[in-house]
């Protein structure tokens, strides 16, 4: 038995471009006794382009179950494992899920290297709120399942996130434009990273049309980032001016100090003590 203890350390790897693989990405992979890889083909030559020599196993959806065991048996040795998935964060629409869940549960630490993510790439560069968003991921293949699905996020008041290929992207903004409306705004995020980069905001039926005029945009892999729905109702603070400018309409409008700092706690979450110092400050109390 080993003093060392095991542990598994989740990796983020290039979505595309190799110069985003952290330096504290490669330290880990070069390290670590073991590599659970999604496809080992695939993460052999991004190694071998790291200058990395490491032990790899596979890890895909279809084996995950069965390897949990061998990987905990390797912990127990005082043994170290990286997860890495083709590309980007794992178990972001990758496996590892029951893995990570399987080694929290056998008590061995659980650590991150982050890096890249095509999603918060995606995010922060459409143009669209990002205060919250709802990540979907990919949606089904087949028609009828898939409307079905963009029918319960239609009213969504977030930010709505997606994975595709290119070889669906016109029929999921089809069923987008369907469902959402044509003047939903959405964003197309293509091939994050590399060579043929590529981003465009505009209204659902504007994308559609681009991508079906020029045989180049549907190539590659796709973020499909769709704002969020006017027809959702607003949280109450965001239709509210700022909470200095309700406690000056209200005392304008001689409600009480106190009266004030009821009112505006209420709609805005703020403490009643510290909207009531405010209040209290602007004119004389003439309302209880």
């Amino acid at each position: 038995m080993s003093n060392r203890t095991g542990q598994l350390h989740v990796v983020a790897t290039p979505i595309g471009n190799l110069g985003d693989v952290s330096a504290r990405a490669c330290e880990i992979l070069a390290s670590v006794d073991h590599i659970a890889a999604e496809d080992t083909r695939h993460s052999r030559q991004l190694l071998q382009r790291l200058g990395i020599q490491g032990a790899l196993v596979s890890l895909h959806e279809h084996n995950e179950m069965d390897r949990i065991e061998r990987i905990l048996s390797w912990l127990e040795a005082g043994a170290s494992v990286a997860l890495v998935s083709d590309a980007g964060t794992p178990l972001i629409s990758d496996p590892g899920y029951r893995l990570v869940r399987a080694v929290h549960a056998a008590g061995y630490p659980v650590l991150t290297v982050p890096g890249p993510s095509s999603v918060i790439a995606a995010l922060s560069i459409a143009g669209l709120p990002t205060d919250r968003f709802f990540y979907e991921g990919f949606l089904p293949a087949r028609a009828g399942p898939r409307r079905r699905r963009l029918e319960a996020l239609a009213g969504c008041a977030h930010t709505l996130v997606f994975l595709e290929a290119g070889r669906r992207v016109v029929a999921t903004l089809e069923a987008m434009k369907a469902v959402f409306g044509g003047a939903r705004e959405a964003a197309i995020c293509r091939e994050l990273t590399k060579r043929f980069e590529t981003t465009r905001t505009d209204s659902l039926s504007a994308l559609l049309e681009w991508v079906q005029a020029d045989s180049d945009q549907v190539r590659g892999e796709f973020v499909l980032v769709v704002g969020p729905s006017s027809q959702a109702p607003l949280s109450t603070t965001a239709a509210l001016p700022a909470s200095d400018e309700l406690v000056h309409m209200l005392r304008q409008e001689g409600l009480g100090a106190k009266s004030t700092a009821r009112v505006v706690a209420r709609l805005t979450g703020e403490s009643i003590n510290s909207v009531y110092r405010r209040a209290a400050g602007q004119g004389s109390e003439t309302h209880g």
